[in-house]
């Protein structure tokens, strides 16, 4: 178990919060563009070198959030249960997002996400940002599928790794449509599953015709 965070620990995590809820807040307000970081600054009441000592750049001071995403579909493959192959412990995974209603499936709702959602896919700089996100996502579910899978190529782990992520990030986006076109999540979830459960046995055929999994 992770060991419970020491007050200053607390007050920095406090701290990185204000400081992109702040940003966040400004942003839908007012428009990405039309908002410096030095106004962000002013409202969250840190200094500018503080905030760049929590977000490098202003992009990161929204899409941080994908961030907590990186390794989350690598941590799934090597924490698997045995007996339970990578394919399948991710298409769980994915189903389990759409049930809890997770964002990063693309069905979720909720006014202020569907808000959020919008600034970064409107924004071509978050794009971009989010972009070198799901690089490093790939890369690190690669390395997990290296060893997960029963090939001596690492090419086998790279492809298959670059189809998973792929194939998420386009289900999310078909989630989204429908949910921006006026459906309810509750509504969309059973073809949100439907989807997810046809692109998986499609990655098991071209899986199975390459490699086998340990």
């Amino acid at each position: 178990m992770n060991a419970p965070m020491g007050l200053r620990e607390r007050k920095k995590q406090r701290t990185r919060e204000t400081i992109s809820d702040t940003a966040i807040t400004l942003f839908l307000e007012h428009g990405f563009d039309q908002v410096s970081v030095v106004d962000i600054a002013a409202v969250a009441e840190v200094s500018k070198p503080t905030l760049f000592k929590y977000f490098p750049t202003k992009e990161d001071l929204v899409v941080h959030r994908f961030a907590d995403h990186q390794t989350v579909s690598s941590t799934v493959v090597a924490e698997r249960p045995p007996g339970v192959s990578a394919i399948d412990a991710l298409h769980q995974h994915f189903l389990d997002g759409l049930a809890a209603r997770d964002p990063i499936t693309g069905l979720n709702d909720d006014e202020h996400v569907l808000a959020f959602h919008h600034l970064v896919y409107s924004t071509p700089s978050l794009v971009a940002r989010v972009s070198q996100y799901l690089a490093h996502a790939e890369e690190a579910l690669a390395q997990a599928l290296v060893d997960a899978l029963d090939s001596d190529r690492e090419i086998t782990a790279a492809l298959l790794a670059g189809q998973v992520i792929a194939t998420e990030r386009i289900l999310a986006s078909v989630n989204w449509q429908r949910i921006v076109a006026g459906r309810s999540a509750d509504e969309v979830h059973p073809e949100a599953v439907a989807d997810a459960d046809h692109a998986y046995a499609l990655l098991r055929q071209g899986l199975a015709g390459a490699t086998a999994e340990k």
